[in-house]
């Protein structure tokens, strides 16, 4: 079924332990739909750049099937821009510089070949953004997934809980999920967040795997341990734009089927740690990805003699 992320595509300059890069093509939309393109054929993005964006980077996002009528290039204007520096211990960062540019005034537009997209991705950006894109959807799609951040719980919370109540799921960190709740255990945080709208909510813990909260029933899934992890950034996104690329292609928001989704998004998130930026999901094959849900597989299974 057809999937539409919207959110920001960006340039990112990123220093790690393991060395610094210059402007590399960044931004939410483009890992949700770099990792949603090896699941679904359908495909669609809405975001913004200025004219100074390669047209070469244009040409990955399409070379790998993402529609591109919904990308906006405004002339004379600048692409997002964000600079991090990560601390030693990988799980920390400060931000270095950011410049919104054509973010700063983003007016997303639906074109009418998406308006009948059954499932919708709200890449991280300002709350009132996302719920402006799900108030132009002429039809609502069969499920909306929102992916926020803590500086939207701190400056502009009444807007983010406006909008939780017309989203089906909310992805978030652990660290966002008690921020956001004021609570520090993670299963009632997840209760507290469901009876906002969502009805279901994930947590994801970084290298400590991730939760699926759906009604009364709990998924949790492991993360793959990894001899070296050169960036993270990008791997939440990436982690959603698996998840629900997954989804997307099997049309099926079962509870079980979610817990499927989770698996393959948290493989898509454990290849783009790997190298910097979005280099390691831009060549995988089918057949990588699916050795890398098996390792997944063998991490929790085991038999039990009663």
């Amino acid at each position: 079924m057809s999937l539409l992320t919207v959110g920001s595509v960006a340039f990112d300059a990123l220093e790690t332990p393991f060395g610094k890069t210059d402007k590399i093509i960044g931004g939410a939309a483009t890992y949700i739909t770099l990792s949603a393109s090896y699941f679904t054929k359908d495909n669609n993005l809405v975001a913004v750049v200025g004219d100074d964006f390669p047209q070469s980077m244009i040409d990955t996002l399409v070379s790998h099937g993402v529609n591109v009528d919904g990308l906006e290039i405004r002339k004379g204007e600048k692409t997002f821009f964000w600079s991090g520096k990560y601390h030693d211990d990988m799980n920390t960062r400060d931000t270095v510089e950011v410049q919104l540019n054509v973010m700063e005034h983003f007016d997303p537009i639906i074109p009418d070949q998406y308006q009948d997209c059954q499932y919708l991705m709200l890449g991280n950006t300002a709350p009132a953004i996302q719920h402006m894109v799900v108030k132009r959807m002429k039809n609502r799609p069969k499920l909306i997934v929102l992916d926020t951040m803590n500086l939207w719980i701190e400056i502009a919370n009444a807007d983010l809980k406006a909008l939780l109540r017309d989203v089906d799921v909310l992805v978030l960190n652990d660290e966002e999920a008690r921020q956001l709740t004021g609570d520090y255990a993670l299963v009632r945080a997840a209760a507290t967040i469901k009876a906002m709208g969502p009805k279901t909510v994930i947590i994801k813990k970084g290298e400590h795997g991730a939760l699926l909260f759906h009604e009364d029933r709990i998924f949790a899934a492991p993360a793959l341990p990894l001899e070296e992890v050169f960036d993270p950034t990008g791997a939440g996104d990436t982690f959603a734009g698996g998840f629900i690329g997954h989804l997307a292609k099997t049309d099926d928001i079962s509870f079980d089927n979610m817990k499927r989704a989770v698996i393959y998004g948290s493989a898509m998130a454990s290849f783009c740690v790997e190298k910097f930026g979005a280099e390691r999901i831009l060549n995988l094959s089918k057949e990588e990805i699916q050795n890398r849900v098996n390792e997944f597989v063998k991490l929790s299974a085991f038999s039990v003699e009663m």
